[in-house]
């Protein structure tokens, strides 16, 4: 009963990880209809920027602070040089450009600082909490991961549905010439959506780095896991990908904790052509049908 306890908690504080790389994976799909897998590549270069400030002698926050900013930075200059080029091109022309980001990146990160991965502070204590006379596998910095994450998801389903600008967003995505007609700047639109999605990941990638330090490629299996949560939970819905993330979390722990750990990436798997099979467009979407 005790190692199912532990590996329950251990699920959902891994799963809380995928679902804030997968909240990013939706933003940027609500807001251009472009699946960026040049995520993980993105959140691991803004993390490495927190990292080398933080090595420096400051304080966690102001890392934090610096990953967010050069993700804000790093998301429009992205969209602006690169995408842009592409918004009116076929999707997959998206696809490849998103692919050949994420090994500029990952080689770029490489050159500057080493592929040797290094450590990562974590925001509170990584020491489970005593429960009685038993310490489970849920830490205090677990519960911040947690709380974060959820609060980031309700700011972008309000963002979404309560706002001008994301109804501007969401409208520049689904249909640009007619959202150009009714005023709205879809250039700009794209551009803020990149930048929101790129902070959130780099928000990401801070609270996921004490658990799988910092590294050129560290980041790579996070983002098929997050993927597989996005599309589980729906790609259209910020709930989605919390619930999505969280399943999966709770999955990989039981496979890991009881079969083994070499048997995960064949669980997500499974978890994900489940999805495609059962309900393509995920436990949460709203779309039923697009062309």
């Amino acid at each position: 009963m005790t190692q199912f306890i532990n590996l329950t908690l251990s699920g959902i504080s891994t799963g809380a990880i995928y679902a804030a790389v997968a909240l990013a994976l939706v933003l940027i799909w609500r807001a251009t209809r472009i699946v960026n897998f040049a995520q993980g590549a993105m959140l691991m270069f803004t993390t490495f920027l927190a990292s080398v400030v933080i090595e420096a002698g400051n304080p966690y926050w102001v890392g934090l602070v610096v990953a967010l900013a050069s993700g804000v930075v790093l998301g429009a200059v992205v969209e602006r040089l690169l995408v842009r080029r592409v918004e009116s091109a076929p999707p997959l022309n998206a696809v490849i450009v998103t692919l050949g980001l994420l090994v500029l990146l990952e080689a770029a990160a490489g050159m500057i600082w080493g592929n040797t991965p290094r450590s990562f502070p974590a925001a509170f204590s990584i020491q489970g909490f005593k429960v009685g006379g038993t310490r489970v596998l849920f830490s205090p910095n677990d519960l911040f991961i947690v709380l974060v994450v959820l609060a980031v998801a309700g700011a972008l389903a309000l963002l979404f549905r309560m706002t001008t600008l994301g109804l501007r967003m969401r409208a520049a995505a689904f249909a640009p010439e007619v959202a150009r007609l009714q005023g709205v700047r879809v250039g700009r639109m794209f551009t803020i959506g990149w930048a929101l999605a790129a902070l959130v990941g780099s928000l990401a990638g801070v609270l996921v780095a004490p658990s799988v330090f910092v590294g050129p490629n560290q980041f790579d299996s996070i983002l098929i896991y997050a993927f597989v949560a996005a599309v589980l939970g729906g790609l259209d819905s910020p709930l989605g990908a919390i619930v999505g993330g969280v399943i999966l979390g709770l999955v990989l722990s039981y496979v890991s904790g009881y079969e083994g750990s070499a048997l995960a990436p064949l669980a997500a798997l499974v978890v994900l052509v489940a999805t495609l099979m059962i309900r393509p467009s995920g436990l949460f979407s709203s779309a039923r049908e697009r062309r």
